[in-house]
């Protein structure tokens, strides 16, 4: 058995998508690398699992690997399927997605969900994802922060979860970011087809564009720095025990 770093590799792009191809191979240089990735793009899939499918593996070549669902599948499938993996990942990196995922973004993507899958499950995760097209340097970064990933986890502490976005353009240098505000044009758009049934596409016409807050990952990429995120798979908010409390009303069990 190797004594090397094991890391596993997924995306939502898809298994052939050049961001993954580029991740992949450079990761070689750290350790050992697995790829299980979706057959085809699953983009906006979020963390959609298929409990109502059967699933289909195809193998591409050594240590490469198709499934025909989600990126949480392909996760959840290389972790509980002997078969693909030779022992346990030390980490999953998630990517490299083509285009960014900053703020609310992470809620829908699927390059995200499969970090947050292996997070959920006990393994240390990254999700990275580019508005650069130049994949090669990307990985090249990706290498060094992943690097530093595999030594800092220690058993017993909450499983690390990172989102991780390059900027257009040579990086500045890299901020450590909380989630910004990204905001999309809404509607619904309502046509009909050849046949007169009518259909709807989701969200409205234009672009995307980032509300200014200090310290966030949309202001690093926009500024030209690499932005690293720190995520959690903790959803009990807290600060809204009171609420809860006051909503639950009198007949509830004492807290």
């Amino acid at each position: 058995m190797s004594d090397r770093p094991l890391v596993l590799v997924s995306n939502d792009d898809g298994v052939e998508a050049p961001g993954l191809v580029a991740l992949r191979e450079a990761l070689t240089a750290l350790g050992d690398v697995v790829t299980v990735a979706p057959e085809r793009e699953q983009s906006g899939r979020s963390h959609a699992i298929s409990l109502h499918a059967p699933l289909r593996h195809r193998q591409l070549a050594p240590a490469v690997h198709a499934i025909d669902g989600t990126p949480a599948d392909c996760v959840y499938v290389a972790l509980y399927l002997e078969a693909l993996l030779p022992r346990r990942p030390d980490l999953v990196v998630s990517g490299i997605n083509h285009g960014p995922n900053l703020g609310s973004d992470v809620h829908y993507s699927g390059t995200v969900a499969a970090a947050r899958e292996a997070a959920l499950r006990g393994v240390p995760a990254m999700a990275m994802s580019t508005m650069n097209d130049d994949f090669d340097a990307c990985a090249r970064l990706a290498v060094a922060l992943c690097r530093r990933m595999l030594v800092v986890h220690a058993p017993g502490h909450d499983v690390p979860l990172l989102n991780v976005n390059f900027p257009h353009g040579e990086p500045k240098g890299v901020r450590v970011t909380r989630l910004g505000k990204r905001l999309y044009a809404e509607g619904v758009e309502v046509r009909d087809d050849p046949r007169g049934r009518r259909y709807f596409w989701i969200g409205g016409p234009g672009g995307v564009r980032h509300e200014r807050l200090d310290g966030s990952d949309t202001d690093a990429v926009d500024a030209g720095y690499v932005s690293v995120t720190p995520l959690s798979v903790r959803s009990t908010e807290t600060d809204h025990f009171p609420l809860a409390a006051y909503v639950a009303g009198p007949e509830r069990e004492p807290l």
